[in-house]
């Protein structure tokens, strides 16, 4: 197939498989929605939430209280709605107040849909490269990923913050332990004005303590009498509504408020959970290892290995499942919820502030997430086990009594096995996850012959003095990784200069470009008269290229900062049909990459070659170059590549497109139709 006719992805035809072309590094795919189960009319559903009201008059569902405490017992019955905790409003039949947080609720079934609230997400996009200051600007709508535990319910007293995109890109992550770091002063400073005024006030109770266990101090004396009527009148209502306490407390509200901003939004807290549940799949790890902080795989070493072992709390882990119940992921949200329902078993009875959920939030999704797996007498035993702790939950009850109704009748009770969901509809799914689990995989014995180390310098005098150390990673496709390509001051330059400037990455869809989940990063354009070290980088990779990096034969340099779990899944970065966004540029398709790792990891983020099944792990300060096209034009299918999720680390790439116009006496056809 030549390029440009066909942007297809059918099985089979290397040039439409997975994804198309990477505009501005992005891929043209078209995001694949999991169809939503229907529901049986009869059973009561705990969620998921959905942003319209009920259509053609129906009732309302009834949505159940997340709460810290034992749920009342009345919870969730009758007409009364529920609340979402820190939301602003009541959360069913007209709507949620914009930029509730918290979990969604239940509902029943064939009663109509529920309502939920979440934020818009707002338009980061990058109109082009930017020629910055060579200096660190100010970091800006960054949030605070940890400020949700020890002042959650304070922060449900706070106006819904602009979503922040925490979790898209570790520079932010980071930056969120600054905000935190701030949310810990104000706290400390709180607690140590609160202190003193407790003291105060146990001097106060211990003396009037003193007065009534003091046979002798007795009423009849009129100067106790006189001190007891004052205490009452004056002393108890000021201590009752001090004013101190109130001062304080205001004092609090206010400095949260001044960060509001800065707070991570719904999509960042589903980001992150998501992100847990990606590395769950694509390094098959095990939910309960997970949580219990540990990196492993059955029977193998673990993949990372963390300084300080930091455990999911119950609560964790049942809000991870429920960003997969509210999609419909039972595969995800099975798994999760055991592990929530597991932990709340093991401390049940205590109290914890952080805790916006409860063993009853936990059992009740749990049962509906099994009973649409179609194991129905699970289903029953945990909505039993729910009864225990609530057993005047209508709602509940009439489940049970439906779960046994469809067991005594024999309806829907298939144990339906499982499918993991593959939203993105992606096609290579397995072999992607096998080359992210096992980086280098070993090559083919006919290439090995050709593949090698040797001192480059490509017959250009500015490679004289210093060659590159070239590293015959593949001859088909050609992958070539340079060893120390630039210095450890060079990368720290270049991410200082993109830091202040990364916004969310993009993607092609058509003729335009949106957020996906596919791709996991914030991204920037640096020109090469930002700071002198991009100067001498582009004059670098010039010369090891023999290409042309003048502008518009080469785009501008694209550094990028993966986030929480960050990925790009498979994709080409050259055009596969002729609407892409990339021919905007009159250069013709890209004809080659280079690809700078600026940064080191932990774990994971290899970029792997999925068609030539093998991939390269993350090489500090090297640059991975390959050939997009063949010599004909054409498009080469096996350069097919991903990013893999980032495991743990800080992962920092530069990305360089070089188009094929101006390079026609740099690298001229091949006498070959063929080549």
């Amino acid at each position: 197939m030549r390029l440009g006719q066909d942007g297809d992805r059918r099985e089979g035809d290397k040039q439409g498989r997975d994804r198309g072309a990477d505009w501005n590094g992005d891929g043209d795919k078209q995001d694949g929605e999991q169809p939503h189960t229907a529901l049986p009319a009869s059973v009561a559903d705990p969620g998921p939430p959905t942003p319209f009201p009920p259509k053609g008059g129906a009732s309302p569902p009834l949505f159940p209280r997340f709460s810290r405490r034992r749920r009342r017992p009345d919870a969730g019955a009758g007409a009364r709605g529920g609340w979402h905790r820190g939301c602003g409003g009541h959360c069913w039949g007209c709507g949620v107040t914009a930029g509730s947080r918290g979990a969604g609720g239940a509902g029943e079934a064939g009663s109509g849909a529920g309502t939920g609230g979440t934020w818009s997400a707002r338009d980061w996009g990058c109109s082009g490269a930017r020629e910055v200051p060579g200096v660190l600007g100010a970091l800006g709508a960054l949030g605070a990923l940890g400020a949700l535990g020890v002042l959650g319910a304070l922060l449900a007293l706070l106006p819904p913050p602009a979503p922040a995109e925490t979790f898209s890109a570790m520079l932010s992550v980071r930056a969120a332990l600054g905000a935190e770091r701030r949310l810990l002063r104000r706290l400390r400073s709180y607690l140590r004005d609160e202190s003193s005024r407790l003291r105060l006030l146990r001097r106060f109770y211990e003396k009037v303590q003193a007065l009534h266990q003091d046979p002798d101090a007795s009423v009849d004396n009129p100067l106790l009498a006189f001190s007891l009527i004052k205490r009452l009148h004056s002393d108890w209502p000021k201590v009752i509504y001090s004013d101190e306490a109130t001062r304080n407390t205001q004092e609090l509200h206010a400095g949260l408020r001044e960060m509001e901003q800065e707070l991570p939004g719904a999509e960042d807290l589903e980001g992150a959970a998501q992100a847990l549940m990606r590395l769950q799949d694509v390094y098959a790890l095990s939910v309960k290892g997970l949580a219990s902080g540990v990196f492993q795989r059955d029977g193998q070493p673990p993949l990372y290995s963390p300084g300080r072992r930091a455990p999911l709390s119950a609560d964790d882990c049942f809000h991870v499942g429920k960003v997969a119940y509210d999609t419909g992921d039972h595969y995800h949200s099975i798994a999760w919820l055991e592990e929530a329902v597991r932990l709340f078993r093991l401390s049940y009875g205590s109290w914890n502030l952080e805790d916006r959920s409860s063993l009853e939030d936990a059992l009740d999704h749990l049962a509906f997430s099994y009973f649409m797996a179609g194991n129905i007498s699970h289903a029953l035993s945990l909505s039993r086990e729910f009864l225990r702790y609530d057993p005047r939950n209508q709602r509940v009850s009439r489940n049970v009594a439906k779960y046994k109704k469809l067991l005594e009748t024999g309806t829907g009770t298939g144990n339906r096995p499982l499918q993991r969901p593959n939203s993105t509809r992606l096609q290579s799914r397995d072999a992607y996850e096998e080359l992210c689990q096992r980086p280098r995989a070993q090559a083919a014995p006919e290439q090995l012959l050709h593949l090698g180390c040797s001192y480059e310098t490509n017959g250009s005098p500015f490679l004289l003095l210093q060659p590159a150390k070239k590293e015959m990673v593949r001859t088909q496709p050609h992958v070539a990784l340079y060893h120390d390509f630039i210095t450890d001051a060079e990368a720290e330059t270049i991410k200082g200069l993109a830091g202040p400037w990364l916004q969310r990455s993009v993607v092609a869809s058509g003729e335009k470009q949106q957020k996906a989940e596919y791709r996991i990063s914030k991204s920037a354009w640096l020109k090469d008269t930002a700071d002198p070290v991009v100067r001498a980088l582009e004059r670098r990779m010039a010369a090891l290229t023999g290409l042309d990096l003048r502008p518009p034969y080469a785009e501008h340099l694209q550094v990028v900062n993966y986030g929480l779990g960050g990925h790009y899944e498979p994709h080409f970065d050259h055009a596969t049909s002729t609407k892409s966004p990339l021919y905007r540029m009159k250069s013709g398709n890209r004809i080659a990459t280079i690809m700078i790792y600026l940064s080191a990891v932990e774990a994971g983020g290899s970029t792997a070659f999925i068609y030539a099944n093998f991939s390269v792990p993350v090489v500090k300060n090297a640059a991975l170059f390959w050939w997009n096209l063949r010599r004909n034009g054409n498009g080469d299918g096996d350069t097919l590549h991903a990013g893999c999720p980032v495991l743990a680390g800080d992962k920092w790439v530069a990305n360089k497109w070089i188009h094929e116009h101006g390079q026609e006496f740099r690298r001229p056809c091949s006498a070959d139709p063929q080549d």
